[in-house]
């Protein structure tokens, strides 16, 4: 199988399935092509039907969005998702929840891994959303027992909350001690790791998206390879 990402600094879209895969050894090859198309000027749409990322290549069969390829993985291994039918459904509503929803946060708190930001407010509507957020995880690790969402091991909950933990690294919001152990466990594994370091790395940056974190506040430090 072929997944094609962006940036790994900006697409947050991009790190659900991949860390996933990559949480569950489910063999692929990474297809990274950087927004804006790169220096060969390659456009999402030579391998996605709607020209965006994530995409899977799997023989003749192309699946596109996170949670469709999040679903196609499930069908070939369980444990995509929790064993336990009251574990799974409350993790596909979280995870669906989180897929379709917190539109704030994405806005106001795009993912910018190499940087940190001191946004310039927090409308009532971000404070919302990220109380949200530490609610449901809060629910999750209660129920299930931790240290992950759904249980003792990573699932694709987990993967469709691990932008938001580098979220949480970006802008420091208030969350309470367990949120912020979760994030910060998140962002401790290997895969998370190896991502935040090729993010740092990259060569490239996106002006649409480099505009989006400087409208939101002061950017206090730049970690990236100039």
């Amino acid at each position: 199988m072929k997944l094609y990402i962006a940036n790994k600094n900006y697409s947050s879209w991009s790190l659900r399935p991949w860390v996933l895969m990559r949480m569950l050894d489910i063999a692929f090859d990474e297809e990274l092509v950087p927004f804006g198309g790169g220096p060969a000027g390659v456009g999402f749409h030579a391998f996605s039907p709607t020209g965006k990322v994530p995409c899977l290549v799997d023989g003749d069969t192309v699946v596109w969005d996170s949670l469709s390829i999040t679903e196609y993985l499930a069908e070939r291994v369980p444990a995509v998702w929790p064993a336990d039918p009251r574990a799974r459904a409350w993790a596909r509503s979280a995870a669906a929840e989180m897929h379709s929803g917190f539109a704030t946060v994405r806005n106001l708190c795009t993912m910018n891994c190499g940087l940190r930001i001191r946004l310039s407010s927090t409308p009532a509507d971000l404070l919302a959303e990220w109380a949200r957020i530490d609610a449901l995880w809060c629910e999750g690790l209660r129920r299930s027992g931790g240290p992950f969402l759904a249980g003792d091991r990573f699932t694709a909950v987990d993967a469709f909350f691990a932008p938001v933990a580098f979220r949480v690294q970006t802008y420091t919001p208030a969350l309470s001690d367990a949120a912020r152990a979760y994030a910060e466990r998140l962002l401790q594994l290997a895969p998370m790791r190896d991502w935040y370091e090729a993010a740092l790395r990259e060569p490239w940056r996106d002006e649409a998206h480099e505009l989006e974190a400087h409208q939101v506040g002061t950017v206090l430090t730049d970690l990236r390879i100039a």
